[in-house]
């Protein structure tokens, strides 16, 4: 009944989608998705759903969906290449991958029954959901910009001030440190759903063994943060310190829509803040920042891993934080937003996996209140904020840390104790007393 009604659900978010995005003469996530059966789509997150789907196949299984996969795309590429087509963005690998998954819904629904089925559609659903998450938030960065034509950006960059600015250092910093640094943090930045697939995949590495999924993973998360973020995109719209106050990336922000050209060199004035107007193009994907939620929930479910995946978790966490600050993709307090954004979904999700309890209710509700009231005070008190950083700057860290202090005391609480720790020691006996005649003596294990 649960996958069924996240079926419906995810089906109801892509037909609104694919109607809006109709609305203003481009392609919805459906389209693209149909599109990606034939044209040449981008490779990443079809492989990376095909690898997915695959935790619930046997090895042997496995080794064949590739092989197919690869076969299909190797025939795409010729086909492509006789005739003169154009590749996308120089990509031309990945119909293999969805042609794969679409054959293994079909095997499900006429090859398996009962409890084979379902596991195999599962696992369908969950590569699916991976490639549909990305288009569907491509049409929403798309819808951004063309439904929200001005920009909170000034109320933002001055409640900023109550955190020093961040990004105006980070970005000198990473200036400093030349091409090395650049190259560096753009890998992080650009592969974080790679970084998820490896942890969703150690997660999932029993699936094909045990013949079901985890009650509680990683893709829950991920997909959970890309659901609801967008749609606080639509209620705080903010493009980000470099196309505010910078020149932008890309060619797609620009000088001469930007309030100021001073990032990453000058700090803005504190004065009065108002809307501005920003062009049709630049996503409005600021507030809060879901490369920090999502780069928090992969160090949240990389912590029961091995020590190298726990290394890497940690990794990718502090170096997307300085990505987005040091590339000027965001404010100090969009991360802060991030955090508690991240906490307050993941923490919603494992209270529905075991049970809601009193305590998970008032975590859930408090990480609500707090991001509510991080928004509100962005949007009615930059000015105040800014004057006094001495003191809204340490509140805000302190709403977060107590999200982040409620979240680890609550889960502690609810993690599931393994079964050799739940089974009572057997009484170590007392040898000094005594015992009734004709009765032997216990001996001490």
């Amino acid at each position: 009944m649960l996958w069924a009604a996240a079926a419906v659900a995810a089906l109801g978010v892509l037909v609104t989608l694919e109607i809006a995005a109709r609305h203003y003469g481009q392609p919805g996530p459906i389209t693209d998705q149909v599109n990606g059966l034939v044209f040449a789509p981008k490779p990443g997150p079809l492989y990376g759903g095909l690898a997915l789907m695959m935790v619930v196949l046997t090895w042997r299984q496995r080794f064949i969906a590739a092989g197919v996969a690869i076969g299909i795309d190797v025939v795409f590429v010729l086909v492509r290449w006789a005739v003169g087509a154009e590749m996308t963005d120089g990509h031309f690998f990945g119909n293999g991958a969805l042609w794969v998954m679409l054959g293994c819904a079909v095997i499900a629904v006429t090859r398996r029954t009962g409890r084979e089925r379902v596991l195999l559609l599962k696992g369908v659903g969950l590569g699916l959901l991976l490639v549909a998450g990305r288009k569907t938030g491509d049409t929403w960065l798309f819808l951004t910009s063309k439904s929200r034509p001005a920009v909170l950006d000034q109320y933002v960059a001055t409640a900023d001030h109550a955190l020093g600015n961040l990004s105006w250092p980070a970005g000198r910093m990473l200036r400093a440190t030349g091409p090395i640094g650049t190259h560096l943090l753009h890998l992080v930045y650009a592969q974080l759903a790679v970084a998820a697939v490896v942890v969703a995949l150690y997660q999932l590495r029993n699936v094909a063994v045990e013949r079901r999924f985890p009650s509680h993973h990683l893709v829950r998360t991920f997909l959970v943060i890309g659901l609801l973020g967008p749609a606080i995109y639509m209620i705080f719209p903010v493009v980000g310190p470099v196309f505010a106050y910078g020149p932008g990336a890309s060619g797609t922000g620009g000088v001469h829509w930007a309030a100021a050209n001073l990032w990453p060199d000058t700090p803005p004035p504190i004065h009065p803040p108002h809307p501005m107007p920003y062009d049709e193009i630049t996503p409005r994907n600021c507030m809060p920042s879901l490369h920090t939620a999502w780069a928090t929930a992969i160090f949240i479910h990389s912590r029961k891993g091995p020590r190298v995946l726990r290394g890497a978790g940690t990794f990718w966490l502090v170096a997307t934080l300085a990505a987005t600050l040091a590339f000027g993709y965001h404010y100090g307090v969009d991360l802060v937003a991030g955090v508690v954004f991240a906490l307050t979904i993941e923490a919603a999700l494992r209270s529905l996996d075991r049970g809601w309890d009193r305590s998970g209710i008032q975590l859930v509700v408090h990480g609500a209140t707090v991001f509510t009231a991080l928004l509100v005070s962005y949007r009615c008190l930059p000015l105040q904020m800014a004057r006094h950083p001495l003191v809204f700057g340490p509140l805000l860290i302190l709403a977060m840390t107590s999200v982040v202090h409620g979240y680890i005391r609550t889960t502690g609480r609810v993690e599931p104790v393994p079964e050799a720790a739940r089974r009572p020691k057997a009484p170590i006996p007392n040898q000094f007393e005594p015992h009734q005649p004709g009765q032997a003596a216990e001996q001490v294990p």
